[in-house]
Protein backbone atom coordinates (compact mmCIF):
# COMPACT_ATOMS: atom_id res chain seq x y z
CA UNK A 1 0.00 0.00 0.00
CA UNK A 2 2.80 2.20 0.62
CA UNK A 3 4.73 1.41 -2.67
CA UNK A 4 3.79 4.63 -4.12
CA UNK A 5 5.24 6.82 -1.77
CA UNK A 6 8.14 4.93 -1.28
CA UNK A 7 8.92 4.89 -5.19
CA UNK A 8 7.70 9.05 -4.68
CA UNK A 9 10.09 9.47 -2.03
CA UNK A 10 13.51 7.26 -3.64
CA UNK A 11 13.04 9.22 -7.08
CA UNK A 12 14.12 12.14 -5.20
CA UNK A 13 17.45 13.01 -5.23
CA UNK A 14 18.98 14.78 -2.26
CA UNK A 15 21.31 17.14 -4.90
CA UNK A 16 18.61 18.36 -5.63
CA UNK A 17 17.73 20.86 -2.95
CA UNK A 18 20.06 23.53 -1.70
CA UNK A 19 21.82 23.80 1.08
CA UNK A 20 20.41 23.23 4.84
CA UNK A 21 19.92 27.31 5.35
CA UNK A 22 18.39 28.15 2.37
CA UNK A 23 15.09 25.65 2.86
CA UNK A 24 12.84 27.75 4.33
CA UNK A 25 10.38 26.26 7.26
CA UNK A 26 7.09 26.37 5.95
CA UNK A 27 3.68 27.13 7.84
CA UNK A 28 0.29 26.31 6.35
CA UNK A 29 -2.75 28.04 8.78
CA UNK A 30 -6.28 26.63 7.30
CA UNK A 31 -9.24 27.43 9.09
CA UNK A 32 -13.10 26.37 9.01
CA UNK A 33 -15.72 28.11 7.25
CA UNK A 34 -14.07 31.43 7.69
CA UNK A 35 -15.50 33.83 4.60
CA UNK A 36 -13.54 35.83 2.51
CA UNK A 37 -14.46 38.99 4.27
CA UNK A 38 -13.56 38.21 7.63
CA UNK A 39 -9.89 39.58 7.60
CA UNK A 40 -10.06 43.18 8.41
CA UNK A 41 -7.62 44.38 5.86
CA UNK A 42 -9.90 42.65 3.11
CA UNK A 43 -11.92 45.75 3.02
CA UNK A 44 -15.29 44.37 3.71
CA UNK A 45 -16.87 44.65 7.06
CA UNK A 46 -16.09 46.69 9.95
CA UNK A 47 -16.50 44.84 13.19
CA UNK A 48 -13.85 42.40 12.52
CA UNK A 49 -10.40 42.50 15.12
CA UNK A 50 -7.57 41.01 12.78
CA UNK A 51 -4.49 43.16 13.66
CA UNK A 52 -2.00 40.05 12.86
CA UNK A 53 -3.63 38.46 9.58
CA UNK A 54 -3.68 42.09 8.64
CA UNK A 55 0.20 42.21 9.49
CA UNK A 56 0.75 39.05 7.86
CA UNK A 57 -0.37 40.53 4.75
CA UNK A 58 1.06 43.91 4.89
CA UNK A 59 4.65 41.85 5.07
CA UNK A 60 3.25 39.41 2.54
CA UNK A 61 0.81 38.87 0.25
CA UNK A 62 -2.91 39.46 -0.10
CA UNK A 63 -4.63 37.13 -3.03
CA UNK A 64 -7.70 38.64 -3.83
CA UNK A 65 -9.09 35.66 -5.86
CA UNK A 66 -7.41 33.27 -3.71
CA UNK A 67 -9.92 29.58 -4.30
CA UNK A 68 -10.47 26.60 -2.96
CA UNK A 69 -10.70 23.52 -5.08
CA UNK A 70 -14.24 22.47 -2.92
CA UNK A 71 -16.62 24.33 -0.91
CA UNK A 72 -16.57 21.64 1.53
CA UNK A 73 -14.09 20.90 4.13
CA UNK A 74 -12.47 17.18 3.42
CA UNK A 75 -12.23 17.37 -0.25
CA UNK A 76 -11.06 20.78 0.02
CA UNK A 77 -8.37 19.52 2.28
CA UNK A 78 -7.58 16.48 -0.07
CA UNK A 79 -7.06 19.13 -2.59
CA UNK A 80 -4.69 21.29 -0.08
CA UNK A 81 -2.66 18.50 0.96
CA UNK A 82 -1.83 16.60 -2.13
CA UNK A 83 -1.92 19.38 -4.64
CA UNK A 84 -4.29 17.67 -6.85
CA UNK A 85 -7.49 18.23 -7.82
CA UNK A 86 -9.50 15.35 -5.40
CA UNK A 87 -11.74 14.14 -8.22
CA UNK A 88 -8.79 12.84 -9.70
CA UNK A 89 -8.74 10.71 -6.48
CA UNK A 90 -11.95 9.62 -6.69
CA UNK A 91 -13.07 12.39 -4.02
CA UNK A 92 -15.70 14.92 -4.32
CA UNK A 93 -17.71 14.87 -1.50
CA UNK A 94 -17.39 13.29 2.12
CA UNK A 95 -18.51 9.94 1.86
CA UNK A 96 -16.13 9.36 -1.03
CA UNK A 97 -13.66 9.45 2.25
CA UNK A 98 -11.39 8.06 3.21
CA UNK A 99 -8.30 9.21 0.74
CA UNK A 100 -6.35 6.25 -0.47
CA UNK A 101 -3.07 6.10 2.03
CA UNK A 102 -1.20 5.69 -1.60
CA UNK A 103 -1.53 9.51 -1.90
CA UNK A 104 1.36 11.39 -1.06
CA UNK A 105 0.78 14.37 0.67
CA UNK A 106 2.77 17.77 1.34
CA UNK A 107 4.66 15.78 4.43
CA UNK A 108 5.73 12.71 2.35
CA UNK A 109 6.36 14.64 -0.60
CA UNK A 110 9.19 17.02 1.69
CA UNK A 111 10.97 14.23 3.05
CA UNK A 112 13.27 14.10 0.56
CA UNK A 113 14.49 17.93 1.79
CA UNK A 114 14.79 16.32 5.43
CA UNK A 115 11.75 18.04 7.10
CA UNK A 116 10.40 17.16 9.66
CA UNK A 117 6.53 17.25 9.39
CA UNK A 118 3.47 18.80 12.33
CA UNK A 119 -0.36 18.45 11.92
CA UNK A 120 -2.52 20.42 14.41
CA UNK A 121 -6.31 19.97 15.15
CA UNK A 122 -8.65 19.09 12.27
CA UNK A 123 -8.07 16.35 10.07
CA UNK A 124 -10.94 14.94 8.84
CA UNK A 125 -9.20 12.68 5.68
CA UNK A 126 -10.15 9.68 8.03
CA UNK A 127 -13.01 7.16 6.99
CA UNK A 128 -16.17 8.34 8.68
CA UNK A 129 -19.62 6.74 9.29
CA UNK A 130 -21.32 8.09 6.28
CA UNK A 131 -18.57 6.54 3.71
CA UNK A 132 -20.70 3.80 2.87
CA UNK A 133 -18.86 2.37 0.17
CA UNK A 134 -15.68 2.10 2.54
CA UNK A 135 -17.94 0.82 4.98
CA UNK A 136 -19.31 -1.94 2.66
CA UNK A 137 -15.84 -2.90 1.45
CA UNK A 138 -14.47 -3.34 5.26
CA UNK A 139 -17.10 -3.26 7.64
CA UNK A 140 -20.28 -4.69 5.77
CA UNK A 141 -20.78 -6.48 8.86
CA UNK A 142 -21.68 -3.80 11.06
CA UNK A 143 -23.67 -1.34 8.92
CA UNK A 144 -27.24 -0.38 9.57
CA UNK A 145 -29.87 -0.13 6.94
CA UNK A 146 -28.22 3.35 5.67
CA UNK A 147 -25.12 1.99 5.25
CA UNK A 148 -23.18 3.74 8.07
CA UNK A 149 -21.39 2.65 11.29
CA UNK A 150 -19.43 4.48 13.92
CA UNK A 151 -16.01 3.32 12.77
CA UNK A 152 -13.76 1.60 15.14
CA UNK A 153 -10.74 4.00 15.80
CA UNK A 154 -8.40 0.60 15.01
CA UNK A 155 -9.71 1.24 11.44
CA UNK A 156 -9.18 5.18 11.29
CA UNK A 157 -5.38 5.62 12.46
CA UNK A 158 -3.78 3.89 9.26
CA UNK A 159 -5.72 7.06 7.02
CA UNK A 160 -4.61 9.51 10.12
CA UNK A 161 -1.66 11.86 10.02
CA UNK A 162 0.81 9.68 11.86
CA UNK A 163 0.38 7.52 8.82
CA UNK A 164 0.67 9.93 6.26
CA UNK A 165 3.93 11.61 6.64
CA UNK A 166 3.77 13.89 9.94
CA UNK A 167 6.36 13.24 12.20
CA UNK A 168 4.47 14.90 14.67
CA UNK A 169 0.60 15.24 15.54
CA UNK A 170 -2.07 16.93 17.69
CA UNK A 171 -5.06 15.86 15.88
CA UNK A 172 -8.62 16.78 17.26
CA UNK A 173 -11.06 19.24 16.76
CA UNK A 174 -12.38 19.92 20.11
CA UNK A 175 -10.68 19.02 23.54
CA UNK A 176 -9.53 15.80 22.72
CA UNK A 177 -6.87 14.93 20.45
CA UNK A 178 -4.97 11.73 19.53
CA UNK A 179 -1.23 12.92 19.65
CA UNK A 180 2.31 11.97 20.08
CA UNK A 181 3.40 14.92 21.77
CA UNK A 182 2.03 17.28 24.24
CA UNK A 183 0.51 20.67 24.62
CA UNK A 184 3.64 21.57 25.58
CA UNK A 185 5.58 19.79 23.10
CA UNK A 186 6.79 16.61 24.72
CA UNK A 187 6.83 13.35 22.99
CA UNK A 188 5.06 10.91 23.94
CA UNK A 189 4.07 7.16 22.61
CA UNK A 190 0.74 7.94 20.51
CA UNK A 191 -2.81 8.23 22.25
CA UNK A 192 -5.85 10.51 23.18
CA UNK A 193 -5.35 13.34 25.59
CA UNK A 194 -7.89 15.67 26.76
CA UNK A 195 -7.01 19.18 27.43
CA UNK A 196 -9.27 22.21 29.01
CA UNK A 197 -9.67 25.31 27.33
CA UNK A 198 -11.01 27.01 24.17
CA UNK A 199 -10.44 24.56 21.31
CA UNK A 200 -8.46 27.17 19.25
CA UNK A 201 -6.21 27.85 22.13
CA UNK A 202 -5.27 24.23 22.33
CA UNK A 203 -4.49 24.20 18.63
CA UNK A 204 -2.24 27.47 19.04
CA UNK A 205 -0.41 25.78 22.36
CA UNK A 206 0.08 22.68 20.65
CA UNK A 207 1.58 24.45 17.01
CA UNK A 208 4.05 27.05 18.67
CA UNK A 209 5.30 23.75 21.26
CA UNK A 210 6.43 22.19 18.08
CA UNK A 211 8.19 25.35 16.38
CA UNK A 212 10.23 25.47 19.76
CA UNK A 213 11.27 21.78 20.20
CA UNK A 214 12.35 22.24 16.02
CA UNK A 215 13.99 25.15 15.45
CA UNK A 216 16.59 23.43 14.26
CA UNK A 217 14.64 22.67 10.79
CA UNK A 218 13.56 22.57 8.22
CA UNK A 219 9.70 22.02 9.20
CA UNK A 220 6.84 22.18 8.10
CA UNK A 221 3.79 22.96 10.16
CA UNK A 222 -0.09 22.26 8.86
CA UNK A 223 -1.96 23.81 11.53
CA UNK A 224 -5.79 23.57 10.87
CA UNK A 225 -8.06 25.38 13.56
CA UNK A 226 -11.31 24.01 13.58
CA UNK A 227 -13.21 27.39 13.60
CA UNK A 228 -15.44 29.65 13.35
CA UNK A 229 -17.03 26.16 12.41
CA UNK A 230 -19.92 25.18 14.62
CA UNK A 231 -20.01 24.42 17.29
CA UNK A 232 -19.99 28.56 18.05
CA UNK A 233 -18.50 29.37 21.43
CA UNK A 234 -18.31 32.97 23.55
CA UNK A 235 -14.47 32.33 24.24
CA UNK A 236 -12.98 34.63 26.51
CA UNK A 237 -10.84 37.19 26.58
CA UNK A 238 -11.79 37.32 22.30
CA UNK A 239 -15.69 37.47 23.28
CA UNK A 240 -15.19 40.72 25.42
CA UNK A 241 -13.71 42.71 22.26
CA UNK A 242 -17.03 42.89 21.13
CA UNK A 243 -20.30 44.37 22.42
CA UNK A 244 -23.36 41.96 22.37
CA UNK A 245 -25.20 44.44 20.02
CA UNK A 246 -25.11 42.33 17.07
CA UNK A 247 -26.17 39.23 15.68
CA UNK A 248 -25.15 36.28 19.12
CA UNK A 249 -23.48 34.27 15.91
CA UNK A 250 -21.86 36.86 14.54
CA UNK A 251 -20.31 38.37 17.72
CA UNK A 252 -19.24 34.22 18.57
CA UNK A 253 -17.66 34.09 14.42
CA UNK A 254 -15.63 37.44 15.69
CA UNK A 255 -14.61 35.70 18.90
CA UNK A 256 -13.77 32.87 17.14
CA UNK A 257 -11.94 34.33 14.81
CA UNK A 258 -10.06 37.05 16.79
CA UNK A 259 -8.90 33.77 18.45
CA UNK A 260 -7.32 32.06 15.47
CA UNK A 261 -5.66 35.76 15.07
CA UNK A 262 -4.62 35.69 18.44
CA UNK A 263 -2.96 32.43 17.45
CA UNK A 264 -1.22 33.49 14.60
CA UNK A 265 0.53 36.80 16.49
CA UNK A 266 1.59 33.79 18.67
CA UNK A 267 2.90 31.72 15.95
CA UNK A 268 4.48 35.19 13.91
CA UNK A 269 6.17 35.79 17.52
CA UNK A 270 7.91 32.72 18.65
CA UNK A 271 9.58 32.52 14.55
CA UNK A 272 10.54 36.08 15.26
CA UNK A 273 11.88 34.96 19.10
CA UNK A 274 14.04 31.77 17.69
CA UNK A 275 15.18 33.59 14.77
CA UNK A 276 12.99 31.81 11.81
CA UNK A 277 11.13 34.48 10.84
CA UNK A 278 12.89 35.20 8.17
CA UNK A 279 13.49 31.63 6.32
CA UNK A 280 9.52 30.85 7.00
CA UNK A 281 7.14 30.59 4.06
CA UNK A 282 3.46 31.40 5.71
CA UNK A 283 0.01 30.40 3.78
CA UNK A 284 -3.20 31.37 5.50
CA UNK A 285 -6.74 29.87 4.37
CA UNK A 286 -9.67 28.96 4.74
CA UNK A 287 -11.17 25.40 3.16
CA UNK A 288 -14.53 27.03 2.08
CA UNK A 289 -16.83 29.54 2.30
CA UNK A 290 -19.04 30.72 5.21
CA UNK A 291 -22.97 28.43 5.40
CA UNK A 292 -24.59 31.68 6.02
CA UNK A 293 -28.25 29.23 6.07
CA UNK A 294 -30.06 33.32 5.55
CA UNK A 295 -27.68 34.41 8.38
CA UNK A 296 -30.64 33.07 10.97
CA UNK A 297 -29.73 34.01 14.15
CA UNK A 298 -30.38 30.84 16.07
CA UNK A 299 -28.91 29.97 19.49
CA UNK A 300 -25.32 28.54 19.97
CA UNK A 301 -26.31 25.70 21.34
CA UNK A 302 -29.19 24.99 18.01
CA UNK A 303 -28.69 24.47 14.59
CA UNK A 304 -25.49 22.83 14.69
CA UNK A 305 -25.36 23.21 10.59
CA UNK A 306 -27.07 26.79 10.39
CA UNK A 307 -24.84 30.04 9.76
CA UNK A 308 -21.20 30.03 11.44
CA UNK A 309 -21.60 33.71 11.93
CA UNK A 310 -18.92 34.44 8.91
CA UNK A 311 -19.38 36.58 5.77
CA UNK A 312 -18.51 35.98 1.77
CA UNK A 313 -19.07 39.87 1.32
CA UNK A 314 -19.01 41.38 -1.60
CA UNK A 315 -19.39 37.49 -3.17
CA UNK A 316 -22.84 35.54 -4.20
CA UNK A 317 -23.53 32.21 -2.66
CA UNK A 318 -22.12 30.22 0.29
CA UNK A 319 -20.49 27.28 1.59
CA UNK A 320 -21.76 24.34 -0.88
CA UNK A 321 -21.92 26.19 -3.86
CA UNK A 322 -19.32 26.88 -6.67
CA UNK A 323 -20.40 29.92 -6.76
CA UNK A 324 -17.77 32.88 -5.37
CA UNK A 325 -18.98 33.09 -1.78
CA UNK A 326 -18.33 29.18 -1.23
CA UNK A 327 -15.46 28.87 -3.05
CA UNK A 328 -13.66 32.26 -2.96
CA UNK A 329 -11.42 32.25 0.40
CA UNK A 330 -9.08 34.67 2.34
CA UNK A 331 -5.52 33.50 1.00
CA UNK A 332 -2.52 34.96 2.69
CA UNK A 333 1.26 34.28 1.36
CA UNK A 334 4.11 35.44 3.81
CA UNK A 335 7.89 34.99 2.38
CA UNK A 336 10.54 37.25 3.47
CA UNK A 337 13.14 38.26 0.76
CA UNK A 338 11.03 36.70 -2.23
CA UNK A 339 7.41 38.24 -1.46
CA UNK A 340 7.43 42.31 -1.39
CA UNK A 341 6.01 43.61 1.30
CA UNK A 342 1.79 44.78 1.05
CA UNK A 343 1.85 42.58 -2.35
CA UNK A 344 -1.43 42.21 -3.40
CA UNK A 345 -2.28 39.68 -6.41
CA UNK A 346 -5.29 39.77 -8.19
CA UNK A 347 -5.01 36.86 -10.01
CA UNK A 348 -6.22 33.32 -9.24
CA UNK A 349 -4.56 31.41 -7.35
CA UNK A 350 -5.84 27.88 -5.81
CA UNK A 351 -5.47 26.07 -3.06
CA UNK A 352 -3.48 23.19 -5.21
CA UNK A 353 -0.57 25.92 -5.43
CA UNK A 354 0.44 25.61 -1.97
CA UNK A 355 2.21 22.23 -2.00
CA UNK A 356 3.64 22.99 -5.89
CA UNK A 357 4.87 26.25 -4.03
CA UNK A 358 5.93 24.33 -0.94
CA UNK A 359 8.10 21.64 -2.93
CA UNK A 360 9.53 23.74 -4.85
CA UNK A 361 10.76 26.18 -2.29
CA UNK A 362 12.65 23.25 -0.38
CA UNK A 363 14.74 22.67 -3.36
CA UNK A 364 12.97 19.49 -5.20
CA UNK A 365 11.39 19.46 -8.36
CA UNK A 366 7.36 18.93 -8.04
CA UNK A 367 5.96 15.87 -9.15
CA UNK A 368 4.55 16.21 -13.06
CA UNK A 369 0.93 15.11 -11.67
CA UNK A 370 0.61 17.88 -9.33
CA UNK A 371 -2.15 20.47 -10.60
CA UNK A 372 -0.82 23.11 -9.14
CA UNK A 373 1.75 25.70 -9.70
CA UNK A 374 4.94 27.57 -8.07
CA UNK A 375 3.46 30.97 -6.76
CA UNK A 376 7.37 32.13 -6.27
CA UNK A 377 7.79 33.71 -9.86
CA UNK A 378 4.17 35.56 -9.61
CA UNK A 379 4.12 36.72 -6.27
CA UNK A 380 7.54 37.55 -6.41
CA UNK A 381 6.86 39.64 -8.96
CA UNK A 382 3.47 40.91 -9.06
CA UNK A 383 3.79 42.62 -12.56
CA UNK A 384 4.90 39.38 -14.34
CA UNK A 385 2.45 38.17 -16.55
CA UNK A 386 -0.35 35.98 -14.98
CA UNK A 387 -0.71 31.92 -15.22
CA UNK A 388 -2.62 30.81 -18.10
CA UNK A 389 -4.06 28.38 -16.74
CA UNK A 390 -7.86 27.62 -15.69
CA UNK A 391 -9.00 26.59 -12.14
CA UNK A 392 -11.95 24.13 -12.40
CA UNK A 393 -14.44 22.50 -9.78
CA UNK A 394 -17.16 19.30 -9.67
CA UNK A 395 -19.16 19.33 -6.76
CA UNK A 396 -23.01 17.69 -6.28
CA UNK A 397 -24.68 18.69 -9.41
CA UNK A 398 -22.28 21.56 -10.02
CA UNK A 399 -19.33 22.05 -12.40
CA UNK A 400 -17.73 25.48 -12.93
CA UNK A 401 -14.27 27.00 -14.80
CA UNK A 402 -12.93 30.17 -14.40
CA UNK A 403 -10.30 31.55 -17.19
CA UNK A 404 -8.90 34.67 -16.40
CA UNK A 405 -11.85 36.90 -15.69
CA UNK A 406 -14.52 34.78 -17.34
CA UNK A 407 -16.82 31.88 -14.63
CA UNK A 408 -18.89 28.97 -16.37
CA UNK A 409 -20.86 27.69 -13.62
CA UNK A 410 -23.24 24.77 -14.66
CA UNK A 411 -25.83 23.19 -12.34
CA UNK A 412 -28.44 20.32 -13.19
CA UNK A 413 -26.48 19.82 -16.33
CA UNK A 414 -28.50 22.48 -18.39
CA UNK A 415 -28.58 25.69 -16.35
CA UNK A 416 -25.69 27.45 -17.04
CA UNK A 417 -24.50 30.80 -16.00
CA UNK A 418 -21.83 33.02 -17.45
CA UNK A 419 -19.94 36.17 -15.36
CA UNK A 420 -17.36 38.98 -15.93
CA UNK A 421 -15.42 38.77 -12.38
CA UNK A 422 -13.93 41.86 -13.26
CA UNK A 423 -17.00 43.43 -13.51
CA UNK A 424 -18.62 45.77 -10.74
CA UNK A 425 -22.03 43.04 -10.88
CA UNK A 426 -19.14 40.00 -10.79
CA UNK A 427 -22.26 36.98 -10.40
CA UNK A 428 -25.02 39.31 -10.35
CA UNK A 429 -25.07 39.80 -13.81
CA UNK A 430 -25.55 36.24 -15.98
CA UNK A 431 -24.09 37.13 -19.28
CA UNK A 432 -24.60 34.20 -21.18
CA UNK A 433 -27.14 35.07 -23.84
CA UNK A 434 -24.75 38.21 -24.66
CA UNK A 435 -21.47 35.99 -25.22
CA UNK A 436 -22.55 32.38 -25.83
CA UNK A 437 -19.30 32.00 -27.61
CA UNK A 438 -17.36 32.36 -24.59
CA UNK A 439 -20.05 29.93 -22.81
CA UNK A 440 -19.35 27.24 -25.04
CA UNK A 441 -15.43 27.77 -25.36
CA UNK A 442 -15.42 27.66 -21.44
CA UNK A 443 -18.24 24.52 -21.26
CA UNK A 444 -15.69 22.54 -24.03
CA UNK A 445 -12.97 22.80 -21.37
CA UNK A 446 -14.81 21.80 -18.39
CA UNK A 447 -16.01 19.02 -20.14
CA UNK A 448 -12.20 17.83 -21.32
CA UNK A 449 -10.88 18.36 -17.66
CA UNK A 450 -13.58 16.24 -16.46
CA UNK A 451 -13.26 13.30 -18.61
CA UNK A 452 -10.18 12.92 -16.48
CA UNK A 453 -11.87 12.41 -13.01
CA UNK A 454 -13.04 9.37 -11.25
CA UNK A 455 -15.52 8.70 -12.11
CA UNK A 456 -15.35 10.64 -15.31
CA UNK A 457 -17.63 13.59 -16.88
CA UNK A 458 -19.58 16.63 -15.26
CA UNK A 459 -22.15 15.84 -12.58
CA UNK A 460 -24.87 13.79 -13.69
CA UNK A 461 -26.31 12.78 -10.32
CA UNK A 462 -29.90 13.77 -8.67
CA UNK A 463 -29.91 17.42 -7.53
CA UNK A 464 -29.43 17.63 -3.78
CA UNK A 465 -32.50 19.74 -2.29
CA UNK A 466 -29.83 22.43 -0.42
CA UNK A 467 -28.53 23.00 -4.35
CA UNK A 468 -32.67 23.56 -5.27
CA UNK A 469 -32.66 26.47 -2.51
CA UNK A 470 -29.72 27.63 -2.65
CA UNK A 471 -29.42 28.58 -6.75
CA UNK A 472 -33.58 29.43 -6.41
CA UNK A 473 -32.61 32.63 -3.44
CA UNK A 474 -29.51 33.47 -4.71
CA UNK A 475 -30.06 33.13 -9.01
CA UNK A 476 -33.59 32.77 -9.54
CA UNK A 477 -33.17 29.47 -10.97
CA UNK A 478 -35.84 26.29 -10.59
CA UNK A 479 -34.04 23.12 -10.45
Amino acid sequence: MKAFIIAWILAASPACFAASNSRPNIVVIYTDDQGYADIAIQGQEKDLHTPNLDRLAREGARCTAGYSTAPQCSPARVGLLSGRYQQRLGIDTIPDLPLDTSVPLISNMLKPAGYTSCMVGKWHLEPNPVCRKWIAEHLPHLADKRGRVPIPFAKQIPYLPGARGFDRFFCGEMNRAYANFTRSGDPIDATHIDEKGFRVDIQTDAAVSFIRKHEGGPFFLYLSYYAPHTPLALPEPYASHFTADMPLRRRAALAMIHAIDHGVGRILAELESRGLADNTLIFFSSDNGAPLHQRRDTPLDKDMGGWDGSLNTPWVGEKGMLSEGGIRVPFLVKWPGVIPPGTIYEHPVSQLDIATTSVAAAGLKPAANLDGIDLKPFLSSPSAPPPTRALHWRFWNQIAIRSGNWKYLCVNADKELLFDLKSDLHENANLIADHPEKAAELRKLSHEWAAELTPPGPPKGKTDPQEKNWYQRYFKIEL
